[in-house]
């Protein structure tokens, strides 16, 4: 059932925290976990691991960017609930990451292994983004929906950790 709400500046700006930092947590699965074999090997097209480990903060920068366009889609939009908002920030994800994906396959020496991690990877993120932001933007009180997004940023940051030291 969705409580109707006010949608303030300052639930804005929460929502889209909450779902940045969910996204970080999984963005830290994703790559340190999931995808770390394919960062392994040196190649043409990827940075140095030390010298991308410092450029992290450039790439969390870029996800705030999609986390505010995502938020402000849905407010635009009045894409109430977690259903309503993951189903959207799958759609943008896949167009947006999808796209960058066969941008980079078509003047890269990306392996397309990693270039379809990436766009799966990516879209499922703005996914978990855009069911945070609905949700919280439907919801009552933002205490339910900062519990589930503080426990997905530590539930994949363990998971990502276990992957890199059990796995690879």
């Amino acid at each position: 059932m969705e409580v109707e709400t006010t949608i303030t500046p300052g639930r804005v700006t929460s929502v889209g925290l909450l779902a940045l930092l969910a996204v970080i947590g999984f963005d830290l699965f994703l790559h340190a976990g999931v995808l770390a074999p394919l960062y392994k090997n040196p190649a043409p097209f990827l940075l140095p691991l030390e010298v991308a480990f410092r450029r992290i903060p450039m790439g969390y920068a870029s996800f705030a960017i999609l986390i505010a366009l995502l938020v402000w889609l849905e407010v635009r939009l009045r894409l109430i609930g977690a259903r309503r908002g993951a189903g959207f920030g799958l759609i943008l994800g896949g167009a947006v990451w999808g796209s960058l994906a066969l941008g980079l396959a078509s003047i890269t020496t990306a392996e397309p292994v990693l270039l379809v991690g990436w766009a799966i990877g990516q879209t499922v993120e703005l996914g978990l983004a855009g069911a945070i932001v609905g949700a919280g933007l439907g919801a009552g009180r933002i205490r339910g929906v900062a519990a589930f997004a503080v426990a997905a940023f530590v539930v994949c940051v363990v998971f990502g950790i276990v992957l890199q030291n059990v796995l690879w």
